[in-house]
């Protein structure tokens, strides 16, 4: 069935189950079932080595059968070594199931050192329920933070930031800034990206992006132990520079990312080799978005999105609504706005299940592209709809309200007529360009390079 399987490049179960002789119908089920637990086995087998926790549970699994089989001193050698490992790297969770094991084991193999190991086996046990009820809570606040802005992007107010200000503090441990586990540390700062992120302070963004990143500089095992949270830290660590304009530091993070793509750790698994692709991809459009080297970006795109078909299965509804918006504006930047609409078209027709203020602002752009176009006919409707729907969403800054009102008052201008108008507007919004509840407008959308245009 392996066999069969591997040859075809799309399944035929009729195909199949013409190169399987004997084989029926009814039994194809209980066949597939059964090879899909072997291939599984033999990857487990293949991959033990590549991953700590798979090499803690082999650990565990043959301290277990051998306790099973009342071989309690051999279970406890493997037991020892697997906790030796686990403390070292941290792993509390696994940990707990060690001991748990090993205080069992005491309970039925009585030994001279019995009373001493009891007290060792109790003091350890207080020491990891410790370490997962911190990790647990700063990784809940984490994964909490993170969904905030993966469903509402950043706050639009005073009154947001307060609530999510609220939030944060009463689900910080008080004294979460003293702990020193690597995992108290990681979700801790990974905490502070998502909050800053969140409220546009882009500065403590970056601040803790570089914390996140450090961790791993300062153990570089850790790496391996945890490559995915790498990964991720390096990712937002980029967008911290390209929030700040940090162009020097932005190449040399962006270098070392490119460098780690490269390595063995990073192409032996498809998760962190998509994983960095991803990335890697969106940080190199964020350097020609910054650096308005549109045609260059666009250069790209034929190859991101071979890729992205490549990776389909891979990718989430998130980041492909990102990549859609991002290759939008490097055509709205060189001036392909029919392009920019169909890939603008491709976010506005998506469910409004998560980031509204990606779905804003590509209707936002998306008014802007037909507006260059010059279709007044349908400019007026249409800006009418998008108001209503950022307004729905809760969504318009002063910003936007002044590209409306610009829009309803000026559509039937001529050009030698709409220039003073134009610069009656960027004077208007560039006094909003410090304002943080206003710094959203100029990351999604350049504004004033566009009224210049």
């Amino acid at each position: 069935m392996f066999d069969a399987l591997d040859k075809m490049t799309e399944y035929d179960e009729r195909q199949l189950l013409k190169k399987l002789d004997g084989v029926e119908k009814p039994q194809l089920a209980n066949l597939k079932t059964h090879l899909y637990k072997q291939i599984m086995a033999s990857l487990r087998d293949l991959k033990s080595k590549d991953s700590v926790e798979l090499q803690l549970n082999e650990m565990l699994d043959y301290g277990r059968i051998l306790y099973n089989k009342g071989l309690f001193a051999q279970s406890m050698k493997f037991l020892e070594k697997a906790k030796e490992i686990g403390f070292t790297h941290g792993k509390y969770n696994f940990l707990s199931q060690v001991i748990s094991l090993e205080k069992k084991i005491e309970g039925l193999y009585i030994t001279r050192s019995m009373h001493e190991r009891a007290e060792q086996l109790s003091n350890e046990a207080i020491e990891v329920s410790a370490h997962i009820y911190q990790v647990f809570r700063l990784s809940n606040l984490a994964v909490r933070m993170y969904s905030f802005y993966i469903q509402n992007g950043h706050a639009l107010n005073l009154e947001e930031e307060k609530k999510i200000k609220q939030f944060f503090e009463e689900n910080l441990p008080e004294n979460a800034h003293s702990f020193t586990g690597f995992y108290e540390r990681l979700y801790l700062y990974q905490s502070y990206c998502w909050y800053s992120f969140i409220r546009q302070d882009f500065l403590m963004y970056y601040r803790y992006a570089n914390k996140w990143v450090s961790l791993f500089d300062e153990d570089p095992v850790r790496i391996k132990v945890e490559t995915g949270h790498y990964i991720k830290g390096l990712h937002n660590l980029l967008n911290a520079h390209f929030d700040l304009r940090n162009f020097k530091a932005f190449e040399a993070t962006l270098q070392v990312f490119v460098d780690f793509y490269h390595s063995p750790l990073c192409q032996q698994h498809d998760n962190f080799r998509i994983h960095s692709f991803i990335y890697i991809t969106s940080a190199r459009i964020n350097w020609h978005l910054m650096c308005g080297t549109f045609k260059e970006g666009l250069q790209q795109v034929p190859i991101i999105e071979e890729n992205i078909r490549k990776f389909e299965l891979h990718l989430d509804k998130h980041r492909v609504l990102v990549f859609n918006y991002k290759i939008a504006s490097l055509h709205f930047g060189y001036g392909n706005f029919k392009a920019a609409i169909d890939y603008l078209q491709n976010i506005i027709h998506e469910p409004l299940d998560l980031r509204y203020d990606l779905h804003s602002y590509a209707r936002l752009m998306h008014l802007m592209a037909h507006y260059e176009l010059g279709n007044d006919m349908i400019i007026e409707s249409l800006a009418k709809s998008v108001y209503r729907f950022m307004a729905k969403m809760k969504n318009l800054t002063a910003v936007e309200e002044a590209i409306f009102t610009f829009l309803r008052k000026n559509i039937h201008l001529s050009p030698r007529q709409l220039k003073p108008e134009l610069e009656k507007l960027l004077a208007q919004i560039k006094q909003f360009e410090k304002d943080r509840y206003e710094t959203r407008s100029f990351a999604y959308l350049d504004i004033i390079s566009l009224v210049r245009r």
